[in-house]
């Protein structure tokens, strides 16, 4: 069976469906949000986070690792990404959590292992599991056959996706998911292609076929002050909302900085560097713009 790169198994999550849930994050992702929160996720590969800030230039690093890839000039830390292989030394032999590798392959029976540890928790508060990304269905064969495990364990399962992936792929995994965190990240068109690499017509076409496949939705609307937090936005949220059958709720997710740190540890640029965290005003606001044109329940994430 495939298997899968995961990036983060998270116990006792609360804000990925309902109940105490376990998340299982996959790395990958077709877009480039330029506030992507979780930028370890984006490549489809293993990648070395380095986070410079927490170095005490102890040197065990240099010493554990054979190709080079660290070295002390001036008593000053030079991490070469070029130079790594990913064999996990340094990091193993790093005493300040400095060196962490994102990703881990696993498979299906791993993966469902850990899941199932908390299986009475699931069951106490009707929660269950949900994979998340990334993009899941990026790993579509092995999110397949993790969602398809989950179900022959008698879970509940969910799946946070961007909706951008073949509609045949979502058509083979709907049975085997309970319900779809689905996002809606931007009304306009063009606009949503300068901020995520991707227009919105698959998205969309896909989020409707789930609908008309009687699937519970939750659409996820990240608000990001500068790009989104518009009335044209708003409309097209309340819009969509209105438009399908089985949107349980709106969730507003307002935007946070805290991918800035991830992206630095990834040898990255940040666009979005320079904002911050909205205050509950603002967020509140926002909320309100919504509900104000629909009767679907909205709330902040």
């Amino acid at each position: 069976m495939k298997n899968g790169i995961v990036f983060n198994i998270q116990k006792f999550s609360l804000n990925d469906g309902p109940g105490i849930r376990t998340t299982v994050f996959l790395k990958g992702c077709p877009l480039r949000c330029i506030w992507c929160h979780n930028p370890e996720s984006n490549e489809f590969k293993r990648e070395m986070m380095y986070a410079s800030s927490k170095c005490r230039n102890c040197g065990k690093c240099a010493v554990a690792c054979s190709f080079g890839a660290h070295t002390f000039e001036d008593g000053k830390h030079i991490f070469d990404r070029s130079k790594c292989t990913l064999c996990g030394k340094c990091q193993d032999n790093c005493f300040y959590d400095v060196l962490e590798i994102a990703g881990k392959e696993m498979s299906v029976d791993e993966v469902t292992c850990e899941v199932m540890k908390d299986k009475a928790f699931y069951e106490t508060s009707n929660g269950g599991v949900t994979i998340s990304g990334g993009e899941p269905m990026s790993q579509f064969e092995f999110s397949l056959s993790l969602m398809r495990a989950f179900k022959e364990n008698g879970l509940h399962t969910a799946m946070e996706t961007c909706g951008y992936a073949k509609e045949e792929h979502f058509r083979q995994i709907a049975p085997y998911t309970d319900l779809f965190l689905y996002d809606y990240k931007l009304t306009d068109a063009k606009k949503h292609k300068e901020c995520t690499g991707v227009d919105n017509e698959l998205i969309l076409s896909n989020l409707k076929m789930l609908d008309s496949m009687g699937k519970s939705i939750i659409l996820r609307c990240p608000i990001i002050p500068t790009i989104n937090d518009t009335e044209e936005h708003f409309e097209g949220i309340a819009k969509i909302a209105n438009e399908l059958k089985n949107i349980l709720e709106i969730n507003i997710e307002p935007y946070h900085p805290l991918g800035s740190g991830k992206a630095e540890n990834l040898g990255r640029e940040y666009a979005l560097a320079s904002l911050s965290f909205p205050n509950d005003e603002t967020v509140r606001q926002w909320i309100d713009a919504v509900c104000s044109k629909t009767e679907k329940i909205v709330k902040k994430a």
